[in-house]
This record gives structure tokens, sequence and C-alpha cells, in this order.
């Protein structure tokens, strides 16, 4: 999953949306001001001619060589601005106005809806790629239809599992529970899940009820399959000719390891070599350093875990984070004959 060019000028739209909608409603609060302060109105015009008296003197000198007479006027206009300046927030404020009423408003105030700050690419664009690749992967869609408002556990059996003494249900209860509380928790309390257990008892239907739920919270949330997390690695490591020179092979990696929430889903499925065990483990033990919340769902028992991934994720995996396993058979045939 890489963020081509059609993802990338969707986003860099969605910006240029956020700004004509700031200068908008900028226009709209200054024709308000004119209306009730006709004074406020006047000494805007008063200002704009004494920032163009000032602009005409420092043109007429050369770099280092104004005239004292020019930098005396210059500063006397400057003064003049400030007492204008000065008598507007007066005005606003005699008619129960904020003194910042008329200044642009940011719906990010850190980038001022660029999406970029000091030269990095702001929170607000991570949270931004992650809408993005939402709706292109049409998960939005999918999140309406599976979450913890339809789970429905009247599809796990009541009768107890022989080996583990809990039945499904029971199981799939106390699951859910501990899913609220991770999300209860999340801005006090960072954690991290890990689901695992036979094919079609829930897994995936359970992590989008969980994606639901944080990015119903405005959370950045990065949802992908393992193959799409490869896929990234590869990219940010090899670079791939379809990825936009403007964004750079560094965005979706960034993405995935800020992002508040990453859930990486059926784990196990993706071809493993060293490459890819390797950077599971960056991302995992960045991610971990960061105190960064990463949910993992697999079909893969722990052991199965440590045998493929490595000793040190193993590690990672039964340290920090919450170990759910689902009990029970696979759902979907009650789901296809209820």
């Amino acid at each position: 999953m890489s963020l081509n060019n059609s993802l990338y000028q969707a986003i860099m739209r969605h910006y240029d949306q956020i700004q004509a909608e700031d200068r908008r409603d900028q226009q709209i609060r200054i024709r308000e001001i004119y209306d009730k302060i006709p004074e406020y109105g006047r000494i805007e015009s008063d200002i704009v001619a004494a920032c163009a008296s000032a602009a005409r003197q420092r043109a007429l000198g050369t770099a280092g060589n104004v005239s004292s007479d020019s930098q005396a006027l210059i500063s006397s206009l400057r003064e003049h601005t400030e007492t204008l300046q000065s008598r507007q927030k007066e005005l606003l404020r005699e008619y129960g106005f904020p003194e910042d009423y008329a200044d642009m408003r940011y719906q990010c105030p850190l980038c001022q809806d660029t999406g970029w700050h000091d030269g990095q690419k702001c929170r607000c664009f991570q949270a931004a790629v992650s809408a993005e690749l939402a709706i292109h992967s049409n998960l939005g869609v999918l999140l309406e239809e599976e979450n913890f408002s339809t789970f429905n556990l009247d599809y796990y059996p009541v009768e107890k599992d022989k080996k583990l003494g809990i039945s499904p249900r029971r199981n799939m209860e106390d699951i859910l529970d501990r899913c609220r509380e991770f999300i209860r928790h999340f801005d006090d309390q960072p954690s991290n899940l890990f689901i695992y257990g036979k094919t079609g008892v829930g897994k995936t239907f359970l992590t989008h009820c969980i994606a639901k739920e944080l990015l119903d919270q405005s959370k950045t949330v990065l949802y992908l399959t393992s193959f799409e997390l490869i896929e990234i690695f590869e990219t940010h490591t090899f670079g791939s000719p379809e990825t936009s020179e403007d964004l750079s092979e560094n965005a979706l990696f960034d993405a995935l390891m800020d992002c508040d929430a990453l859930i990486i889903d059926d784990l196990g499925t993706e071809m493993t070599n060293t490459f890819t065990i390797s950077q599971l483990f960056l991302c995992i033990n960045e991610r971990q350093l960061r105190k960064k919340s990463t949910i993992i769902s697999t079909n893969l028992s722990l052991e199965e875990i440590q045998d493929i991934y490595s000793e040190r994720i193993f590690a990672r995996i039964i340290s920090y984070y919450d170990i759910l396993l689902l009990v029970g058979d696979d759902i979907r045939i009650r789901k296809a004959l209820s």
C-alpha cells in the first residue's frame, strides 16, 4: 500500500479546501465587524495607507543605504500603525468581540493548515493520511457495519471448551470488556493488544470494532493487513516508481511509526524472511519507545510467533501486549445459516 500520487493529491486538496474555508470564515467575521463598527474599517484603511507609505520609503533607499530622514519616517509610520491597531482592539472589546476576532483562525494552529511544521509533516497530516487510506480501502464503509454496536454474541456457543474450561460466549464477553477497557484508558494508559485464535472466530471483526471507536475519538488509526505492512517496509527501504516525489517515500512510513494506533491484521499470511522480520521488530520496538499503541491479530499461536518471527519479537509481545485468545470454532458457518 503506497501513498501514490492520487492519494497525495487528495490530501493536498483536503488542505486547500481547509485553507479556503479559513479565509472564507475570516472574511465573514471581518464583514460582521465592519457592519457593526464602521470606525474599525476606517482605521483599517489608514493602516493600509501607512504600510504602503513605509514600503515606498524602503523602496527609495538601497540595502544598507536608507537616509536618516527615511529611517525616521518609517519608524514614525510603524508607531502610527501600532497605535491604530491598538485602537482596533479597543473597539473590538467595546463591542463585545474578542481582540483576535478578525485574525485568521486555523483548524490546526501548529501548521496553520498547511500540513507542515518546522519542515516536518504535522500531526494533522498523519491524521489526513489515515483518513484518506481508510476512504480508499473502503474501511470507513466497513466500520459502519462491523463495530461494537453490531457485534452479536449469539454466534458464540455457551458450551464450555473442554481444554480451556470456558465457553466461547464467556470468553468473548471477557475479551470485549478488555477491549473496551483498552479504549477507555487509551490516552492515560497506552497499551497494546495481541489478538489470536483460529480462523473465523472474529479477530478481524474485533479489530474493526476497536478502529471504529478510536476513529470516532479523532485518533489517528492506520489499519493494515500484514501484506500492506510489508509493502510499506519495502517501499521505504527500496523505493517505488509509483511513489510521489513530493510526498517522498518516508511519509507513509512516518505515519506507520507515529499514528496513535497501528492495527496489523492477519499477521503470518505475508511472506517472511530476514528483512521482513527485522522491519517488523523495528516497527514494534519503535512504537513501544514512542508509547504508541499497536494491535496485532493473527491465526498463529504464541509458539508459532516465537518460531517464525524470532525471540526478540516474541519477547516484546509477551512483555508489552495484552494477550487475547479467542476460543471456539469458525462462526462464519453460523452466520451463513442465520
